[in-house]
Parts: C-alpha cells; structure tokens; sequence
C-alpha cells in the first residue's frame, strides 16, 4: 500500500503533529515501507504456531522461602510509645 503526500498532509493534522512540507515525500515513503512489512507480515501462515508469553523459553527463579531476619521484637517493643499484646499501637489519623 502506497501512502501519497495528502495521507501524510492528512494523518499530522489529525494526530496534531507539525510536518515540515520538505519532509512529507521522505515520510511517505518510510509510511508506505512500514505498511509493505506489515503486508508481508500478514501474509504469513501461522496457523500451526501456538501463541508464547515470552519469545525466550525460560522459568524465573525463586529464592527459598527461608528467614534471614534475627526476631528483635523484645528489644523493640519497649523503645515504642504504646504496645498492647505485642502489637504495636498507633494514633488514630483518620476519622
């Protein structure tokens, strides 16, 4: 599909773009080039492909669900304002 220079006139108006008029031939081109791959494109048979999440057959690696954290809740709990049943309290803040 060939794109003429009124499309490309036509389509920077529409999407409010500023086309200096000795850049409209060379846009042209490159437009009709991007709809020429885009034929060829759908033109292939990919009836027998199924569809991939990712082009790369690859699993993400999960680290072990381990503690790595020392439990310094004794040391703590005293240093706060207000603790109740080892729950720390906090003003209310939203009415």
């Amino acid at each position: 599909m060939a794109v003429d220079e009124k499309t490309v006139v036509a389509m920077a108006h529409l999407a409010r773009i500023a086309v200096a008029e000795q850049d409209i031939p060379q846009i042209a081109e490159q437009m009709s080039q991007v709809l020429a791959l885009a034929e060829k494109m759908a033109a292939v048979n990919t009836d027998d492909l199924e569809p991939m999440a990712h082009p790369m057959e690859t699993s993400q690696p999960l680290r072990a669900d381990t503690v790595t954290e020392v439990d310094q809740r004794e040391l703590f709990q005293p240093l706060a304002p207000a603790v109740d049943k080892n729950l720390y309290l906090v003003p209310k803040v939203i009415e």
